[in-house]
């Protein structure tokens, strides 16, 4: 079964009731986790950003907390999982700002981590990759909120 284009999902869906588009959200609800916390931001959370950020930044802190510092392989493997769901919960979003926020702050956790993730070289180059992202992002902002991320942006230095 071949996917049909967006436009033709757009018209089909224009000649659908409310009850008929109801029933079809539930239905693509069930079939992935994502779908469902796609729902949910749309639903419950995107009319305050700041409540979603917070959110996020609460779970990043609790998945910083359990990760396995016995070595880097389990603190590598634990970051990056962290930072997928964390671009999951950006992409859910789709606001600029709220990626850098979210961005900054995992970068901010990633450098007060202990043990330093200065001994391995995979950790450094993942926070300067994320550090360039902010910054590429932060450039196409208005110059009074790119001189307060900016700001920020110089205390990370490694």
């Amino acid at each position: 079964m071949k996917a049909v284009t967006l436009k033709e999902i757009k018209q089909e869906l224009n000649t659908l009731s409310t009850q008929e588009i109801q029933e079809l959200c539930l239905r693509l609800s069930r079939f992935k986790k994502e779908n469902k916390e796609l729902l949910t931001y749309l639903l419950f959370e995107s009319h305050n950003e700041t409540g979603y950020i917070d959110s996020v930044k609460s779970y990043m802190d609790n998945e910083f907390e359990q990760i396995n510092t016995d070595s880097y392989f389990y603190i590598r493997k634990s970051t990056r999982k962290i930072l997928r769901n964390v671009k999951k919960f950006i992409r859910y979003s789709q606001k600029k700002e709220t990626e850098v926020e979210l961005l900054l702050y995992f970068c901010q956790k990633l450098k007060d981590f202990k043990p330093s993730i200065k001994r391995s070289t995979q950790l450094v180059n993942m926070f300067n990759r994320q550090v360039l992202l902010s910054k590429k992002i932060i450039g196409t902002f208005h110059e009074d909120l790119q001189y307060d991320y900016n700001l920020i942006l110089e205390d990370f230095n490694l």
